[in-house]
């Protein structure tokens, strides 16, 4: 019996084949892909990944040293005005 075609016509070893991996999920090498070396570019220098992701958030670590020293100025001189002492609770006595 000769194996029936998809009715959509997806041939997933094509998708495969042409996503750049091989059957075992493997990565094509570059021997096998002839545009490997023009596309290495775009993961080397400023394009790897950790330079992508540290640019994505410009001024994270400014804001957040900056509200480490508010978080520490509130602590030391800011004083709750709104304690509870245990004393009658907004005027209602119990």
């Amino acid at each position: 019996m000769a194996p029936r075609s998809s009715i959509t016509g997806f041939d997933p070893k094509k998708l495969a084949a042409s996503s750049g991996t091989l059957s075992g999920g493997l990565p094509v090498t570059s021997a096998k892909d002839p545009w490997a070396r023009a596309e290495a570019w775009r993961y080397t220098g400023p394009f790897t990944r950790w330079n992508r992701f540290r640019g994505a958030f410009p001024g994270l670590g400014i804001a957040t040293g900056a509200f480490v020293v508010y978080l520490a100025y509130e602590a030391v001189f800011v004083k709750d005005e709104h304690g509870h002492d245990g004393g009658d609770h907004h005027g209602i006595a119990a």
